[in-house]
């Protein structure tokens, strides 16, 4: 929810690996959880970038990926079961597959669907956990394997006072309420344009006018992390040293993610204002429903060759609502489509690969990872195109503005 580009892999897999698990089974279960949250990553950049580049209001955007996430998000935990401890795990702990993706799915649709998509993967990913804790209170399952018996260690056994709790959480705390109130339906800050830059034109294929506009909005969402960054800061007495050793480490990281995102970009809006898209979708609407089938596969390809879910919607965006308004199909299902298929690429996308396995023994390995999770991205793929297929089929409604 907080980054992208294959860095929760690399933050989670070596806790696994710490936990006993071996690197590869690691780098699989860390790769296959994070597909769910992927669409709403980066607090909702791939979302924002969808929305802007296709015209379509936020919300209703955020909506409509939220509603084929919801789905998506039923199986996952039953493959990181069975990558764990084969059917065994999932014979043991089945009711804690049902309560955890339940539970995120409460914690992430509402958020995603009346608020917007800044916050609904650390929603969705704190209820979860809060109500997996409850629910372990009254349900164990037969069998628990601990710390000690994976990898021989005894664990760490230092007491935390309440205070420590606190404090460990108070960052996304703080970052949850101020998102939320800074950029909710009900914020004015995010609407506030300082300057507007249009180029008006017709579009011959859509027969209306189409515009070129560029908007400077300072009070975007963004913005509002900044300020959750400073205030985070402050509430935990980070020094200005360690500030400035934050922002150079998250800079040396990201630089490249920040060229990618400049380029692919520019190019997305150069590939959408001269036509192609439109003359792409224009010839791929003749598909008519199958397009349905089709449209996930542009997102994953997308992102399989990026290696981002916010660049493939970026380059992809504005061809699946062309498409989808020529063929008559739901103009919010297929950007969702495209959306959620490219999240499922990332578990074999090169770059995000090459970032997830960077703190494993696999570095420079990144083919014997790509090929371990090939099959179960493919899997999730085929289990996407059968939710818009009935989607499309029984409620197509859901995707109209």
């Amino acid at each position: 929810g907080l980054v992208g580009f294959g860095y929760p892999w690399a933050f989670v897999a070596p806790l696994l690996i710490a936990l006993g698990f071996e690197d590869l089974k690691a780098l699989q279960v860390s790769a296959l959880a994070n597909n769910a949250p992927v669409s709403f990553g980066a607090l909702g950049t791939p979302i924002v970038i969808l929305a802007a580049t296709t015209g379509l209001p936020l919300l209703f955007v955020s909506s409509s990926v939220a509603k084929v996430v919801a789905i998506l998000a039923l199986l996952p935990p039953w493959i990181l079961l069975y990558l764990v401890d084969r059917w065994k795990g999932i014979k043991d702990v089945w009711p804690m597959a049902i309560v955890a993706s339940l539970a995120y799915i409460l914690g992430q649709y509402p958020i995603a669907s009346f608020v917007g998509p800044y916050l609904p993967d650390i929603t969705g990913s704190l209820v979860s956990f809060i109500i997996l804790l409850l629910f372990l209170r009254v349900w164990r399952p037969k069998r628990v394997l601990s710390l000690r018996q994976l990898n021989g260690g005894g664990g760490n056994d230092k007491k935390y006072t309440t205070r420590d709790v606190i404090m460990a959480w108070s960052a996304f705390i703080i970052l949850i309420i101020i998102v939320t109130l800074w950029t909710g339906p009900w914020s004015p800050l995010t609407k506030v344009s300082i300057a507007t830059l249009e180029q008006p034109a017709f579009s011959t294929l859509l027969h209306k006018k189409v515009a070129v506009s560029f908007a400077f909005n300072p009070f975007v969402a963004g913005t509002s992390i900044l300020v959750s960054w400073i205030v985070i800061s402050i509430v935990l007495r980070a020094s200005p040293r360690i500030m400035g050793e934050a922002i150079k480490r998250s800079f040396m990281q990201y630089w490249g993610g920040i060229l990618t995102g400049v380029f692919v970009v520019g190019l997305a809006y150069v590939f959408n204002f001269s036509g192609m898209a439109y003359s792409l979708a224009w010839k791929t609407s003749d598909l008519g429903l199958v397009f349905i089938i089709v449209s996930p596969l542009f997102g994953w390809l997308g992102c399989a060759l990026s290696g981002s879910n916010t660049s493939s919607n970026a380059l992809f965006g504005v061809f699946q609502v062309t498409t989808a308004r020529l063929a008559g199909l739901p103009i919010g299902l297929t950007p969702a489509l495209n959306s959620v298929g490219a999240e499922l690429a990332k578990p074999v996308a090169p770059q995000t690969a090459s970032a997830g396995v960077s703190t494993t023994k696999y570095v420079r390995k990144e083919g014997v990872v790509i090929r371990a999770n090939l099959p179960w991205a493919i899997g999730i793929l085929i289990y996407l195109i059968i939710i818009g297929v009935v989607y499309a089929f029984l409620a197509p409604t859901l995707f109209l503005p």
